[in-house]
């Protein structure tokens, strides 16, 4: 890459047919309904290429067991994995921020929820 020339970053959607449509119309890649093994081969490119990225995924994928995953999560840097709630269930989003402060207040914040 030229020296002084910002690398692009890659916008990726891996999730649900239906939710990547939007995705799609705002400049997104898209990888509908993948399974385990295609969400490792696609985040595995990208660490690979050095690629900068932010990458959406939905609850339910990132939820699966993917080492890859775990391995950006990890690692943080240059590739930003972001979590969708459910298109048809939006108030069952729950991203790991939330399981976090949940363990640190413990049962005051269960109380003030209900």
């Amino acid at each position: 890459m030229p020296t002084g020339q910002p690398q692009r970053t890659r916008m990726l959607f891996l999730g649900d047919a239906v939710l990547g449509e939007g995705f799609r119309l705002i400049g997104f890649e898209v990888y509908p309904d993948p399974d385990e093994e295609q969400l490792e081969q696609v985040l595995g490119e990208l660490v690979d290429a050095g690629q900068n990225a932010y990458v959406v995924v939905s609850q339910e994928l990132g939820k699966r067991h993917c080492p890859m995953l775990e391995r950006i999560r990890s690692e943080g840097g240059r590739i930003v994995i972001s979590g969708v709630p459910p298109l048809h269930d939006p108030n069952r989003f729950h991203c790991a921020l939330d399981q976090r402060i949940e363990s640190l207040l413990g049962d005051s914040l269960a109380a003030e929820k209900h």
